[in-house]
């Protein structure tokens, strides 16, 4: 079995109605940990406050 016919979360077989996981918990997981920032993509970190163009009370004219 290839890496791309196992669940990317418990490496179970992956079941077409899922695909690419095994199973809707295993699917579910995957999505909560994306919503909890579980995942992280490496890049620089931003100061919030830093950004221009923001609509916030302090910057609005």
């Amino acid at each position: 079995m290839t890496r791309r016919d196992s669940c990317p979360v418990c490496g179970n077989p992956a079941r077409n109605e899922f695909k690419p996981f095994c199973s809707r918990g295993c699917k579910d997981r995957d999505l909560l940990q994306w919503l909890g920032e579980g995942y992280r993509l490496p890049g620089e970190r931003v100061d919030p406050e830093a950004q221009s163009g923001l609509d916030t009370p302090d910057n609005r004219d």
